[in-house]
């Protein structure tokens, strides 16, 4: 642009700052083509911000496919003037998958991590939430939407939840995971110990993540849901204004 111009490189930068222009930046943006995206967003937020009486709201959702690897050479650990590094390059060791449901209430996480991700182990971890939850109380659970087990379409789920009748169901909107405060959760796991981590097996993996959620428990800082939906309503309109133009 400077060249076309005639200008130097540091007008054009100049120009962009004075009209708030950051063209090296680019964000990415999913906007929800439920036809009921109201009426779920309006039902998961007032979970969050009026949580019934004498139930517990859990978010449920699992991390699939997480990968054990292990670096290539040891990392180096952080430093004066420098922060810790590790190589780019890695060895796989396998993969597990985490289930987990997180207490919005309290914060507390009860989680298994199986071999595959399908929806026997989506009822096998059902059972799990049941045997660690008081049997007099209410469950209103906050459960993935669009995975390949299909948490509320394959007939021995539909069979066991029809069998317990304390779970409730609140389904997000299609392409909202960002509504399940779980994912908030798992991305702190990820960021923590999983992304610089190092694993020389599933195993390994396994422990690091258990550990981790014993950690958290006994730590509890639960999330806090603060955007009304009235806010949320008004931003997706104001999105979809500028797509549209």
């Amino acid at each position: 642009m400077a060249a076309k111009f005639g200008v130097s490189h540091t007008t054009v930068a100049r120009i962009w700052d004075a009209h708030g222009l950051q063209p090296h930046r680019v964000r990415t943006f999913k906007l929800s083509g439920d036809p009921q995206f109201v009426e779920k967003l309006t039902d998961v937020v007032g979970l969050y911000m009026n949580p019934p009486d004498k139930a517990i709201v859990l978010c449920v959702d699992e991390k699939s496919q997480i990968q054990a690897l292990d670096r290539t050479q040891p990392a180096l650990p952080m430093k004066r003037g420098r922060c810790s590094t590790m190589t780019h390059d890695y060895v796989r060791h396998g993969t597990t998958n985490l289930f987990a449901a997180l207490n919005v209430l309290d914060g507390t996480v009860t989680s298994v991590c199986l071999a595959r991700h399908r929806h026997e182990e989506f009822l096998r971890f059902l059972r799990l939430i049941d045997r660690q939850t008081p049997p007099d109380t209410d469950l209103d659970l906050i459960p993935p939407v669009g995975r390949d087990y299909g948490t509320h379409k394959p007939a021995k789920v539909r069979q066991w939840l029809q069998a317990h009748r304390r779970f409730h169901l609140h389904f997000t909107p299609t392409g909202s995971c960002w509504l399940n405060l779980v994912e908030r959760w798992f991305a702190e796991l990820t960021r923590k110990r999983i992304r610089t981590g190092a694993f020389r097996s599933v195993k390994d993996l396994k422990t690091v993540i258990e550990q981790y959620i014993r950690t958290h428990n006994q730590n509890l800082r639960p999330f806090v849901w603060t955007k009304k939906v009235e806010d949320i309503v008004e931003k997706v309109r104001r999105c979809k204004a500028v797509s549209v133009t």
